[in-house]
C-alpha cells in the first residue's frame, strides 16, 4: 500500500502515564525517520503536568503528539461500562475511536505496556481489504484450558485460536463507521455483559469472521520464549516488570525505561511496589482463570447469550 502518516492511538490516565513513556522511547528508538507518526492520546482528565511533560519529550522530529479529553463521551456511556478488578474505563476508550475520528480511515491502537522492537509503521501498513481490524491470536489464552472454554462456550469463537488480544489493534475505522459499528457495541453491552475481558470479548464478537489475524511476534507474551524477530512485546496482566523482577523481557523494558522521561518515576513506582499488591495481582488472576471456567460451564446463559449476538451482530 501507499506509505501515509502513522496515526496511532493510546489511552492513559496520569497513574499510568510512566509506562506510556516507555512505550512512547521504544516507539520512538524503532521507527522509520522517513515517516511521520501522529500520537493521540485518549484521555479522561490527564493533570496539566502530564501533558506537559509528554508534548516536551515526544513532540518533534518524526512525531507529533496530541492530547484527546474524551470526558464527554464516556460520561454520555459510563454506566454501561463495566469493570472488574484493576481494569478502568480506559479500556474502553478505543472502541469509540470510529466516531470520534471521521476523517481517519485507520488507526492503529497500542495499550501502554508494551514496548516496541521493530518499526510499528510496518504493522500500520498491513492490508485490511474490506477486514475490521487486524490483530494477533491471544496467547495467554491458549495457555489455559479454562480461558479457551471461554472463548468458544461463552464468547461464540468456532476456536479459542481465533480469539485475539486488544491491546495491538490495527483498526479500519472506514469499514467499522459502514459497519455501524459503535452502534453494534452498544447495543450489545446494554444485552450482553461479558467481565473477563470485557471491551476485548466484544470486540471479538463483532469482528468474528472479519480480523486478519496476524503474526505473535506482534504482541509476544512475557510467559512466551524470548525470540529474536520479536518486533512487540506485551507486558500484560500481572506480568510487570515494574512490579516484580524476572519478567522475561524485563531487561527489554529497562533498557527503555532509564532512557525516557519518567525513568525516576518508574523506578519509585518499581521501589515501592510491596509484596502484598503482588500477592493480590496474581489472585486476581486465579480470579479470573475460576471465574471464566464457571462462565464456560453455564450452558443456559451462554446459549442466552449467542441468541443476543445473533440477533445484534450483523453477519
Amino acid at each position: 500500500m501507499m506509505q501515509t502518516d502513522v496515526q496511532l492511538f493510546f489511552s492513559c490516565d496520569d497513574a499510568y502515564v510512566p509506562f506510556l513513556a516507555v512505550t512512547l522511547e521504544s516507539l520512538r528508538a524503532n521507527c522509520d525517520p522517513n515517516r511521520r507518526y501522529f500520537l493521540h492520546i485518549l484521555h479522561t482528565g490527564l493533570s496539566p503536568e502530564n501533558i506537559a511533560r509528554l508534548t516536551e519529550a515526544f513532540d518533534g522530529g518524526v512525531f507529533s503528539i496530541a492530547f484527546h479529553d474524551i470526558t464527554d463521551t464516556v460520561e454520555a456511556f459510563s454506566a454501561r461500562l463495566h469493570t472488574r478488578d484493576y481494569y478502568s474505563r480506559t479500556t474502553y476508550y478505543r472502541l469509540f475511536i470510529p466516531d470520534l475520528f471521521p476523517s481517519l480511515d485507520r488507526a492503529l491502537y497500542l495499550d501502554s505496556d508494551l514496548v516496541i522492537q521493530g518499526d510499528i509503521a510496518q504493522l500500520y501498513d498491513t492490508e485490511l481489504g474490506d477486514h475490521l481490524a487486524a490483530a494477533i491470536p491471544d496467547t495467554f489464552i491458549e495457555r489455559e484450558e479454562s480461558l479457551r472454554l471461554y472463548a468458544t462456550n461463552r464468547v461464540g469463537l468456532d476456536s479459542s485460536e481465533e480469539y485475539f488480544n486488544a491491546g495491538v489493534l490495527l483498526m479500519n475505522l472506514r469499514a467499522m463507521r459502514e459497519y455501524g459499528f459503535q452502534n453494534v457495541f452498544l447495543s450489545l453491552l446494554d444485552a450482553v455483559k461479558f467481565n473477563i475481558a470485557q471491551d476485548q470479548d466484544y470486540l471479538n464478537v463483532i469482528c468474528k469472521n472479519r480480523t486478519v489475524l496476524l503474526g505473535r511476534e506482534w504482541n509476544t507474551m512475557p510467559f512466551e520464549a524470548e525470540k529474536p524477530d520479536t518486533k512487540l512485546v506485551h507486558f500484560n496482566l500481572d506480568n510487570k516488570p515494574w512490579h516484580k523482577d524476572n519478567v522475561p523481557y524485563g531487561g527489554l523494558f529497562w533498557h527503555y525505561a532509564d532512557r525516557c522521561a519518567y525513568a525516576d518515576d518508574v523506578r519509585a513506582v518499581r521501589r515501592s511496589y510491596s509484596e502484598q499488591q503482588r500477592r493480590q495481582s496474581a489472585s486476581e488472576t486465579r480470579n479470573l482463570l475460576t471465574l471464566a471456567r464457571a462462565q464456560a460451564a453455564d450452558a443456559t446463559e451462554n446459549a442466552r447469550i449467542h441468541r443476543q449476538i445473533c440477533r445484534l451482530v450483523p453477519q
